[in-house]
């Protein structure tokens, strides 16, 4: 039985960066509205662990801010309550998000102190015009630098990137993705460029100076990406933002290609993809029916969100039928049957 990996989220919001990067509203983003202190956050990881199997992997997880940009007493200070409960064996890791920027090796060393076990970068573009007109307040070089310190200290790095902000491009995209992959993370995250309430992008959406990707054109350049990223065997575990009562269609987001089930969309394109391929290859864009089989994990990706898949078959080929099996002995590829 595969072992549950818990992660417990310490938000903080906006703490330690004195950037206003044009997207960014933490506490809209995050739903955190007041300050973390040291008995809220003991009180949140206490609820979260009354709840959790014993035999569980569980995670502190500092996010909301630039974590190693806050007061060095106000980090110790966080970093100290999670270090007990490590120490107490109550949790298995600690991990944290900053920006490329503050990381050096009297960070590194500290947090290496504490038990903190993976790093996650705010990178969001490889691209110095896109991170300029972002507001970011450092260049590609930082990433670079930061990047190889942690993974030199033997931390798990992680890379967060994003798709459609301003002066962004499909090309600039996928360039990035090359360019991660040539650093190597151990994991990685990719959200599109949503458009939240009170945010400077906001207004420039209002004068007309940005439109967002739409919903397909996101989902299409995300497929793209995850291909790139599992071509070279980085994990990504997360593709568009977690939807919350704040990121929500009737919450705090203006514009852009927000969806609950995201990455599910993207995952059934890939999914469709392959499937078009194999009836291209053998032949099968004459038959009347079609039979797929699949792992369990996957029927979801290839039937498609709302049978969308299913229903493109059918119109685009003229498949009276369309099936999905589960099969035992098919993984990532599909055999496909008529």
């Amino acid at each position: 039985m595969e072992t549950r990996h818990i992660v417990i989220p310490i938000f903080i919001p906006h703490k330690g960066c004195p950037f206003d990067c044009i997207y960014c509203n933490q506490k809209k983003i995050s739903g955190q509205r007041d300050e973390m202190t040291e008995e809220k956050m003991i009180s949140e990881i206490e609820s979260y662990l009354s709840t959790a199997d014993e035999d569980a992997y569980i995670e502190i997880a500092f996010y909301g801010g630039s974590f190693t940009g806050i007061e060095k007493s106000e980090q110790f200070k966080f970093l100290n309550i999670a270090n007990e409960y490590l120490k107490k064996g109550r949790i298995k890791a600690i991990r944290l998000s900053t920006r490329p920027d503050y990381i050096n090796e009297e960070i590194l060393n500290y947090l290496k102190e504490y038990g903190v076990v993976t790093i996650e970068l705010g990178v969001q573009s490889l691209d110095d015009e896109v991170l300029e007109k972002s507001c970011r307040g450092h260049n590609q070089k930082a990433v670079y630098n930061s990047s190889k310190l942690i993974k030199k200290y033997g931390f798990v790095l992680g890379i967060q990137t994003m798709i459609g902000l301003p002066g962004d491009t499909d090309e600039k995209a996928l360039s990035t993705a090359e360019k991660v992959v040539e650093l190597k993370p151990d994991l990685l995250r990719i959200y599109p460029t949503l458009v939240i309430k009170d945010t400077y992008l906001e207004k420039m959406y209002n004068r007309g100076e940005y439109t967002p990707l739409s919903l397909e054109h996101a989902v299409e350049l995300c497929a793209k990406l995850l291909s790139i990223y599992r071509d070279n065997n980085i994990n990504v575990i997360r593709v568009g933002l977690q939807a919350t009562e704040s990121i929500s269609g009737d919450g705090d987001v203006v514009a852009g290609p927000f969806h609950p089930a995201f990455r599910q969309l993207v995952e059934s394109k890939l999914a469709l993809k392959k499937i078009e391929e194999i009836i291209e290859r053998n032949n099968l864009s004459k038959k009347r029916s079609l039979s797929i089989c699949t792992c369990r994990k996957k029927i979801s990706d290839v039937v498609g969100h709302k049978r969308s898949n299913v229903n493109y078959l059918k119109e685009k080929y003229g498949y009276v039928n369309v099936e999905v099996k589960e099969s035992y002995d098919v993984h990532e590829i599909y055999d496909i049957k008529y």
